[in-house]
């Protein structure tokens, strides 16, 4: 079994980095916006589609230059601030399967997140960014799980996806693999774990202490264990 996980809000609390990043400084240019809302509504995109959102409900262009800017920013913020998932290193230890990163984030911003968090040896070389391989589709595509898997040589059914955004179900769902919702990140919300389950995943965990069983149990329900 190849066991996948998103990066953002699984492996790092970094989604509520970056929403207050984003909150604070699309009020500096008249977009209004809670941290909270950030997280709720956004959760899981990339920038280039919640910036068309945002510039349709302002009924004009971001500034210029504002991207690489806020980038920037949270570039610099999740190098200086950025935890870790709790429990993520001792789950790590306890998880007896082949494991990868798949991520919507860019291959630098992973580096420093993960960097930052010493969980980046624990990963590479197997550390997949979606807008940097193949035809660069980010999730919901399912490009990235399916790269992911034919670098390991399993089965998509053979794949289990950890994922926190409804765009990384669906993405997971559409690769043909198994996913679990995991809604132990900052910016997990009330009704979080029911929008995983409805997009696909087939359980929840909030805990990644949780999260070696669960994959075991996966493994045998599909006879994999046999």
């Amino acid at each position: 079994m190849l066991v996948i996980f998103d990066c953002d809000g699984v492996l790092v609390d970094s989604e509520i980095l970056a929403s207050r990043v984003d909150s604070e400084r699309l009020k500096e240019i008249g977009y209004e916006i809670s941290v909270d809302e950030m997280s709720h509504r956004f959760a899981g995109l990339t920038w280039d589609r919640i910036a068309k959102i945002i510039e349709s409900e302002l009924g004009r262009p971001l500034p210029e230059g504002f991207h690489k800017q806020t980038d920037a920013e949270l570039d610099r913020r999740l190098a200086d601030e950025l935890d870790i998932i709790p429990g993520v290193h001792d789950m790590l230890d306890r998880l007896d399967y082949q494991r990868c990163i798949c991520s919507n984030s860019s291959p630098e911003r992973l580096k420093i997140s993960l960097t930052r968090t010493k969980l980046y040896d624990r990963f590479r070389p197997y550390v997949f960014s979606a807008v940097a391989i193949g035809n660069k589709r980010p999730k919901p595509a399912p490009d990235v799980f399916l790269h992911a898997a034919n670098e390991f040589d399993a089965d998509p059914r053979d794949c289990v996806v950890i994922e926190d955004s409804t765009h990384g179900v669906h993405g997971a769902k559409a690769a043909g693999m198994r996913v679990i919702g995991f809604i132990g990140g900052s910016h997990s919300w009330p009704g979080h774990a029911d929008q995983l389950t409805a997009a696909g995943a087939e359980t929840v965990i909030r805990r990644m202490a949780d999260l070696p069983a669960t994959v075991a149990a996966f493994a045998a329900w599909s006879g994999l264990d046999e």
